[in-house]
């Protein structure tokens, strides 16, 4: 019988993978606490492709002379810098392959430790749900339009998870991507989730994906209202509180989803109901 899989995908900032793994910790004791051994995580951590070059380029940038608003300077590299090298074009694509690489590799060891057919969730957070939206997209239509490069194709394994057949739920926390659906024509298309195969592996199961956001998070935004597809596939834009008493009521609430109960509870709810159904 397979496990529940569940990949994380984190966001921008100065990440260590240990950061990473305690900032997700609660998430994870908490699920554990209610489906014991039903579900599998694994963290898809990325921030070594680009975290070398951002030091390097703000050591240069600090020789050139002298500038204010260092902390907030640092806060616009780690999101804007990261967001721009991510970002393909039609003669580089670097960055958006060596970390579309990374989740292929996450998504082998939950199909090995979860098991091959097993029900995916994928939480992202911040620039993690543009990865995740590009990763699942491009595995959706790639059928159709052959636009994974080879190099990459060949990482990415044959299972029915490590195709996102099995994609289940999608939550999205601290959500930017309407930023980037602004080069598209009315807004873009969203991912399918659940995914369009899902009723081929679990005919019973139904899926979601619910958008948190915090108001006063800056970075963060609803997606339903974005056009008529947004409004049929995402099922909640759900406004949340998020962060520390200094961080609530501001834009730092953007690094408070991943520990906040409003955030954790309705996910630790939604996975312990599939592990219900499942049997788990």
């Amino acid at each position: 019988m397979p496990k529940v899989a569940v990949m994380m995908i984190h966001g921008i900032g100065d990440q260590t993978e240990d950061y990473v793994q305690e900032s997700t910790a609660r998430l994870v004791e908490s699920v554990k606490q209610r489906c014991g051994d039903g579900v599998v995580f694994a963290n898809a951590y990325w921030a070594d492709v680009l975290s070398n070059e951002q030091k390097e380029m703000q050591k240069r940038l600090k020789a050139g002379g002298i500038m204010h608003y260092n902390a907030l300077r640092a806060f616009l590299i780690d999101f804007v810098g990261d967001a721009l090298a991510y970002q393909p074009t039609p003669h580089n694509r670097t960055v958006y392959d060596k970390i579309h690489v990374i989740i292929a590799n996450t998504m082998q060891h939950l199909a090995q430790h979860a098991g091959e057919n097993a029900p995916l969730v994928v939480i992202g957070h911040s620039l993690g749900t543009i990865i995740a939206s590009n990763y699942i997209y491009d595995l959706q239509i790639h059928p159709q339009r052959q636009i994974i490069p080879a190099h990459v194709e060949q990482k990415i394994g044959q299972t029915p998870l490590e195709r996102a057949e099995t994609l289940v739920s999608f939550y999205s926390l601290g959500c930017p991507l309407p930023l980037w659906s602004l080069r598209f024509d009315d807004f873009g298309t969203p991912i399918q989730v659940p995914s369009p195969n899902l009723q081929q592996h679990y005919p019973n199961i139904t899926g979601e994906w619910v958008n948190f956001y915090d108001q006063d998070d800056i970075l963060a935004y609803p997606l339903r209202t974005l056009n008529e597809q947004y409004q049929v596939v995402v099922k909640q834009d759900r406004q949340v509180n998020v962060g520390r008493f200094y961080e609530s009521w501001n834009p730092l609430s953007h690094m408070g989803y991943w520990k906040d109960h409003d955030v954790i509870q309705p996910i630790t709810d939604a996975l312990y109901q599939l592990c219900s159904r499942l049997g788990l």
